[in-house]
């Protein structure tokens, strides 16, 4: 059951990886964006999407723990 589950994962990530890859192929159109006045570089879209995925993904999980905490600390006030 162990090695099934690894090879599961070990799939899920190679077709992740393929995704990522053909998704930073077929996006190589240059971009800039404007933001409150400030342009900034030309930049392939791939690369502007997958920084703010990679973005999102370390944001969420630490305003998560960080409000999680919050609400623990709330709680031991409580008691």
């Amino acid at each position: 059951m162990r090695n099934l589950k690894r090879i599961l994962l070990g799939v899920f990530l190679l077709v992740l990886v393929l995704v990522v890859l053909v998704f930073v192929l077929e996006n190589q159109q240059s971009v800039s964006l404007l933001f409150l006045g400030w342009a900034g570089p030309q930049l392939p879209v791939s690369l502007v999407v997958v920084t703010a995925l990679l973005a999102g993904m370390i944001m969420g999980p630490m305003l998560g723990w960080f409000l999680g905490r919050a609400s623990r600390a709330g709680r031991k006030r409580l008691v």
